[in-house]
């Protein structure tokens, strides 16, 4: 089989000789580029760190004063690319040494913020404008030197995706808890926001992949799927191809970069196993049926800058597909997810461990199903330790009738953990809480959706669908934000009162 990257790379043809001539000028250019500013390399001794400070000295320029913040001429772009080329040459050790001095040494000036707040309280009683200008003033001081230092950045060519992956070590630091600064959490937050507004939904474009994208989309979208891999060439022909659309959000700022990817099939009814979906096949001059288009089934939604995390780019995604698919097929009357539940098969393995103390995993399985676990696995005594073995290794699906004893409990128990396990009052769910979030309903969940080993290790082979019923997005959203209400179909609320009746909660 021909792999994507060599299929990509024969089809291109000519082009790949003119993209190597590309890059060999662009070569040519970050040399020519590296005489106007200094070139680094990693340096084990401590010379590196007066490096650190000296450059940070140079590149991050003063808060202008609050009267001459309209006036103060820009800094030399060669100062932002100089930045750029010295934080790439670190490894990741020193980026954090690098960073932690940014956040702390180029950050908001906190005795000038203490002078100006107590002024903010000494005029309250005096005039609306110099209350007005003494606040003015305050919100000035907040802001932090690095943030016109990004400013800068992000007007330089590549200075935006450079800042988007800056923004990725700064999340991979701080979840890692490599270090533990609140300094730098405000560092990142200050990055976010700029991010939140650069990547607002207005400056976004819509583009749907086709397999006449460019070789370099398609190689893109397949490394960076992240719900369903891509095997091969044939597997992304299959979902660019007819009875299947692909989009993507992309921006002026980061061309050729898809920054989330949405997979959507044309069907019938709305479907309930993802294996029907990524293995029908037609061929790209098969024409569609438009009578055979009834539901759009939204089947995977992978984010590819890890920088642009809790910057919301999903959600309107999904609603301009949505506006999209009706103006090409104005008589689709369903739209809904088919959506995996990471965390599923982790949560309840947990749930077993905590209840072994208590014998048989009481609450988790009726004393009849206990029994048929126990006359299948042939383990009267350590029923659920055993349980918990199969559940890990995935063995479990190999057996009929294991499978068959344990598809009604591992249904009502997978209801509870969506409906039922919260974090503040929301889905506990990442994937539940983004489309409760967006106004779907918990519509439907199925057995042996997805049989792949990934399927059957994250959530026991069981996937949900989200329904969007148009009329009621606004509201189920509304309700769900305000009052964490979720709006679930008969079948998942069913299952969920099974989960309280079984646990006598």
């Amino acid at each position: 089989m021909i792999s994507l990257h060599l299929f990509c790379t024969l089809r291109c043809g000519a082009r790949g000789w003119i993209h190597r001539g590309v890059l060999g000028t662009a070569i040519k250019l970050t040399a020519r580029d590296c005489r106007n500013v200094r070139c680094y390399t990693t340096s084990p001794d401590q010379s590196l760190v007066k490096t650190m400070e000296e450059l940070l000295k140079r590149t991050v320029a003063p808060l202008p004063t609050y009267e001459t913040r309209d006036k103060s001429p820009p800094i030399p772009e060669s100062s932002s690319v100089e930045f750029m080329h010295f934080y790439r040459s670190l490894d990741k050790e020193q980026k954090l040494e690098f960073l932690d001095r940014l956040s702390r040494d180029f950050g908001v000036d906190h005795k000038s913020v203490s002078e100006l707040a107590a002024k903010v309280v000494e005029t309250q009683l005096r005039d609306l404008p110099t209350v007005l200008q003494v606040e003015d003033r305050l919100r000035y001081s907040l802001t932090p030197r690095y943030r016109h230092l990004f400013g800068h950045i992000s007007r330089v060519e590549g200075g935006v995706k450079f800042l988007v992956d800056l923004r990725a070590d700064l999340i991979e630091i701080i979840s890692s808890k490599a270090s533990e600064s609140p300094l730098l959490r405000d560092l990142n937050g200050t990055l976010k926001g700029l991010l939140s507004e650069w990547f607002s939904v207005g400056l976004l474009h819509l583009e749907r992949v086709t397999w006449l994208s460019p070789c370099e989309l398609l190689q893109k979208i397949s490394q960076y799927e992240a719900v369903h891999p891509v095997r091969n060439w044939t597997d992304i022909k299959r979902r660019v191809g007819p009875y299947r659309r692909c989009f993507a959000f992309t921006h002026a700022a980061m061309p050729g970069e898809p920054l989330i990817v949405l997979h959507v099939a044309l069907t019938e009814d709305i479907s309930s196993n993802i294996q029907t979906i990524l293995r029908e096949f037609a061929t790209l001059d098969t024409e569609e049926d438009v009578n055979k288009i009834n539901s759009a089934i939204f089947y995977s939604l992978s984010s590819t800058q890890a920088g642009l995390q809790a910057v919301d780019l999903g959600t309107y995604l999904v609603k301009r597909v949505v506006r999209k698919l009706q103006g090409e097929f104005p008589h689709i009357s369903q739209f809904s997810s088919l959506s995996p539940i990471p965390g599923f098969c982790a949560w309840l393995q947990g749930q077993l461990s905590s209840q072994l103390k208590e014998g048989r995993g009481a609450g988790l399985l009726t004393e009849q199903e206990w029994r048929e676990v126990a006359e299948v696995t042939g383990s009267e005594v350590g029923a659920a330790d055993s349980l918990r073995k199969l559940l890990g290794s995935g063995d479990w699906v190999r057996s009929d009738g294991l499978a068959r004893a344990l598809e009604p409990a591992l249904m009502r128990l997978c209801a509870w953990y969506l409906y039922g396990e919260k974090r503040r009052g929301y889905a506990l769910n990442p994937v539940a809480n983004f489309h409760l979030q967006n106004g779907a309903t918990m519509w439907r969940l199925n057995w042996m959706a997805d049989t792949s080993p990934r399927g059957i290790g994250s959530s026991c082979g069981i996937m949900v669908n989200y329904r969007y019923f148009l009329q009621e997005t606004a509201g189920n959203s509304a309700s769900y934000l305000q009052n964490k209400t979720i709006a679930a179909s008969d079948q998942v609320l069913g299952l969920v009162s099974q989960y309280q009746k079984n646990s006598k909660l």
